[in-house]
């Protein structure tokens, strides 16, 4: 009886399934039913509810619940066995792989190997507040927009001002790679001042569908600005990650 009740309950504060999102539906239930494993609400060896009851659950059709179990068992977090139903594998250990860096040479060395797939945009936005920076715009600015990934799975949503005089010095470079580990590299660059500032929020409908991620979810936000010796902003960067991707870890002592 304990069971069912913390099932339920868990199931009650997950998100609904957002059928306006664009992201696709058996994602949106492969999400949930993730959410649950690693949360530990299913256990490894406890049973997943039928696909029926699932169906009933989410209000989808069945063939979508079998989808979304398709992809878990790719993940390796279920099992299924014929006469007996679906099982719990595995919670996915620490599925927290992406450590935020709270240091300069530890954030260029963390997306240096970055291979971002560039969004065209048309229209960019304009420059964000720059804050408490203490710092000048620059005369212009080229904007980059990016999704990364990890094994074929979206994992930050990246936006880049980047001074143009900067970025006409290598533009492929700054196409085809993370541009900050491009701009810190050029040695005719001196960066006197570098700021990372992080908040919690969640997504929006277009962040949920470049991520693949229900609407609302948490998410991460981190705003980058890097400021050069005349005290201009050259790079001011707002990269979006999936809330259960990441880990931020700082030793006090």
């Amino acid at each position: 009886m304990r069971s069912t009740v913390k099932q339920t309950a868990a199931a009650s504060i997950l998100p609904a399934i957002d059928r306006q999102s664009g992201v696709p539906l058996y994602l949106q239930l492969a999400a949930a039913m993730r959410q649950r494993i690693h949360r530990g609400d299913l256990i490894p060896g406890s049973k997943i509810p039928s696909l029926g009851d699932l169906q009933t659950e989410f209000g989808v059709a069945r063939v979508t619940v079998r989808q979304a179990m398709d992809r878990l068992e790719r993940e390796g977090l279920i099992s299924r066995h014929k006469g007996k139903g679906t099982f719990v594998k595995s919670n996915g250990g620490d599925r927290h792989w992406l450590h935020l860096a709270t240091q300069w040479e530890s954030l260029l060395a963390s997306i240096r190997d970055n291979q971002p797939t560039q969004i065209p945009i048309d229209d960019p936005p304009p420059l964000p507040p720059l804050g408490e920076c203490d710092a000048r715009p620059a005369a212009e600015y080229v904007f980059l927009r990016s999704v990364q990934a990890r094994d074929g799975d979206p994992y930050a949503l990246v936006n880049v001002h980047l001074a143009k005089d900067i970025y006409d010095r290598d533009p492929y470079m700054f196409q085809t790679h993370a541009a900050l580990p491009i701009l810190a590299d050029m040695k005719e660059v001196t960066v006197m001042k570098a700021r990372q500032t992080l908040l919690i929020g969640a997504a929006d409908p277009y962040t949920a569908n470049m991520l693949r991620i229900p609407l609302n979810t948490p998410t991460a936000e981190a705003h980058w600005t890097v400021v050069d010796e005349k005290e201009i902003a050259i790079y001011v960067a707002q990269v979006t990650y999936r809330g259960d991707c990441v880990k931020l870890m700082i030793d006090f002592l």
